[in-house]
């Protein structure tokens, strides 16, 4: 049996040489930092037009991670390749023979893809936040104003539990083409719509994105029923299901 730091070791290795995967996570910065800046920007130039006849406190955080909606899709599919690319190459049957114990072995993996997706989503928040801040001018606010610091390392936790989640359901599904079919719909579509029809719109209140999107406002969203707290809870309470959910698969089917 190997020793759970060579597990890490390997599941690293297996990372950084696969080019798809770290230039996936290299997108989660650009898109998320650039699509963030130009709409701050955008704001600044045409801030009486954007806050007319709106009552609620303009939230300077957010709109600097106005471009996280990209950085979800990239971080999503880092999550699935992360784990789908060994069942596309057929290399989870030597890591399997490598180390029976199977859910030691996923342990590892996703040991290894959380810290990375957190050290990306850290960077990432963080330099977001500051040039946002900078290109909105006068609008802009401080990392030591009330409720921003915990927002921007919300928004890293919220980047971290996506991964997370998804590279889980792939655990589950054992493909990352499905994975991919059901995580785009679900997060880019489905959720979405729902959002927008009255009679159903609750429901997907509870969704892991409306939920983790809690964790990077600073005031709270007008027509959310719950905080960042619990925003939080409910995310990670997905993310939890699907890692333990991609445990058990693994454990019950062959590779």
């Amino acid at each position: 049996m190997a020793s759970f730091p060579a597990i890490l070791r390997s599941e690293w290795t297996k990372i950084r040489t696969v080019r798809s995967t770290v230039w996936t996570l290299l997108l989660v910065f650009v898109v998320t930092a650039a699509l963030g800046a130009l709409l701050s920007l955008l704001t600044k130039n045409n801030f009486g037009d954007f806050r007319r006849d709106v009552n609620t406190p303009f939230d300077a955080t957010a709109t600097s991670f106005s471009g996280i909606v990209l950085g979800e899709i990239a971080m999503i599919v880092f999550g699935v390749l992360a784990v789908g690319n060994e069942y596309s190459s057929g290399m989870i049957r030597a890591s399997l023979a490598a180390v029976p114990q199977r859910g030691t072995l996923l342990t590892g993996k996703m040991v290894v893809v959380g810290v990375l997706a957190l050290l990306i989503s850290l960077l990432t928040a963080f330099i977001t936040f500051f040039l946002g801040q900078w290109l909105l001018g006068d609008h802009h606010t401080t990392i030591g104003a009330p409720h921003v610091l915990r927002a921007v390392f919300g928004a890293a936790i919220y980047l971290t539990l996506l991964c997370l989640f998804a590279a889980g359901v792939t655990a589950m599904l054992h493909n990352q083409t499905l994975a991919l079919g059901v995580l785009v719909p679900f997060f880019f579509l489905l959720s979405p719509i729902l959002s927008a029809v009255p009679k159903v719109k609750n429901v997907a209140h509870y969704f892991p994105d409306f939920a983790g999107r809690q964790m990077l406002t600073v005031f709270p969203t007008p027509e959310a029923p719950y905080g960042w707290v619990a925003g939080f809870a409910i995310c990670g309470g997905w993310t939890l299901a699907a890692l333990v959910g991609g445990a058990a698969v693994l454990k019950a089917r062959d590779a």
